[in-house]
């Protein structure tokens, strides 16, 4: 039998779902464990990793940079390829350390003007009626893929100020970023180009074709994803020359402070990260109200629970399930010694199951008072979209509850096979139909 630390590890694990016991098992017995790295697929055997595993030293790790640096290796377990690669992803946004993070934070944080965030607000609403509008009436649907993946791209689109015929780009990238693990998903292509913008078809002639072994370049490269830079870069060039009233022209409006390749980086962080969070945590929120019917049908009863449903389904589905930082010096965390350059991963699945910060964890309570879940992680680090986020959760799900009623699976969940991100790849579901409200 396998041991917990290799089934934590092993992506074929999230096939079938999240391992929790696995998670507890580990969580009872150290709040830090050693996880061995071996080969996964085509790439290589890594050192090993320290796993943080209950809430308080997760905190901990993330409010502490200076001793748990993003940006010493980055925020992923697997190391960069080459000293190239890894100097090139340390300069997006997410594997920056303070100050440099501060400033472009701050710099992001100001183009969210509160008449930008209200306009958002109010499309978001809008969308997200009518993506279920459009599939109330039928009686089923595939969740995931029909539903849920376009309400975030929709927004990411209005962000960016990307033609809306583009969109789909993005669901193409944030499957090739974050599904590498997933045979489908690492080769995703479903943008053909026809009805998209002349510089979608311009990025599109660059995109990588698979090799004869189907296998793509490394997407966390710059190499890897030609076709995200090309778009990325026109992108900024046209905001800087033309900006419109989106997030992206406000922060361009800044002049030279942001650089074409730092807009290029926070494309790709948004675009990517900012998708398949949201892509994913709506359909695992659905499936945390359809695996506990009985909350289900208090949140339609007493619609005062859905903040609160929001707060819970992020903890108990948590669509990131962990990020890496690097140990600067010599330290000392949950009992464990820890040297200088080691890998320090804060494993947030556990994190928001443990059973010091949540009493009975696994069960599910929209009305769950105090939720301190991580969700959105912790510290300098705290998701700079998680008020989006949270208007995008609350609209998709008054739109649920108020057209489509309870919901009830209508097959097997197809999972993305990753051991990073809790995905759903399809979530077929069915009703009892009714006129859309």
């Amino acid at each position: 039998m396998a041991d917990a630390t290799e089934v934590i590890f092993n992506p074929d694990t999230y096939l079938t779902g999240v391992p929790h016991a696995e998670l507890a098992e580990l969580r009872e017995r150290a709040a830090v464990v050693w996880v061995p790295e071996p080969a996964v697929d085509c790439w290589s055997a890594g050192p090993g990793f320290w796993a943080v595993l209950r809430h308080a030293e997760v905190k901990e790790v993330l409010r502490t940079p200076k001793v748990y640096s993003s940006q010493l290796g980055a925020t992923q377990i697997r190391d960069p390829a080459t000293p190239a690669d890894l100097a090139y992803v340390r300069r997006m946004m997410l594997n920056l350390d303070p100050p440099e993070h501060a400033r472009l934070r701050t710099l992001l944080a100001k183009a969210f003007t509160p008449r930008t965030i209200a306009r958002l607000e109010d499309r978001i609403q809008g969308w997200a009626h009518d993506l279920v509008a459009a599939v109330a009436g039928r009686g089923e649907c595939d969740f995931a893929k029909e539903v849920a993946a376009d309400l975030p791209l929709l927004t990411l689109a209005e962000v960016f100020g990307v033609p809306r015929e583009d969109r789909w780009l993005m669901f193409d990238w944030s499957n090739r970023a974050i599904g590498y693990q997933d045979p489908e998903y690492a080769v995703s292509s479903q943008v053909d180009g026809s009805g998209s913008s002349p510089m979608a078809r311009a990025a599109l002639a660059l995109r990588p074709a698979p090799d004869e072994h189907g296998r793509v370049p490394d997407p966390r490269t710059r190499a890897g994803m030609p076709d995200l830079y090309a778009y990325a870069r026109a992108l900024g060039e046209h905001k800087r020359a033309h900006p419109g009233e989106d997030v992206m022209s406000n922060l361009m409006r800044q002049g030279e402070t942001v650089s074409i390749e730092e807009f290029e980086n926070l494309f790709w962080l948004f675009s990517v990260a900012g998708n398949e969070t949201l892509r994913n945590g709506i359909p695992g929120g659905l499936i945390a109200l359809m695996s506990n019917v009985d909350a289900y049908r208090r949140v339609l009863a007493d619609r005062s629970l859905l903040p609160g449903l929001v707060e819970e389904m992020l903890r108990w589905w948590t669509p990131v399930m962990h990020f890496r930082r690097t140990a600067t010096v010599d330290t000392r965390l949950g009992g464990v010694d820890i040297a200088a350059g080691d890998k320090v991963v804060v494993w947030f699945s556990s994190a928001n199951r443990d059973e010091r910060a949540f009493p009975d964890p696994d069960r599910f309570d929209p009305a769950r008072t105090p939720n301190d879940h991580l969700g959105f992680g912790h510290g300098p680090h705290f998701c700079l979209g998680a008020h989006l986020a949270r208007v995008q959760l609350r609209a998709m799900f008054t739109a649920v509850l108020d057209q489509l009623g309870e919901v009830e699976p209508n097959g097997p969940v197809t999972r993305l096979r990753s051991n990073f991100q809790n995905g759903v790849k399809r979530l077929p579901i069915r009703w009892s139909s009714r006129p859309a409200g």
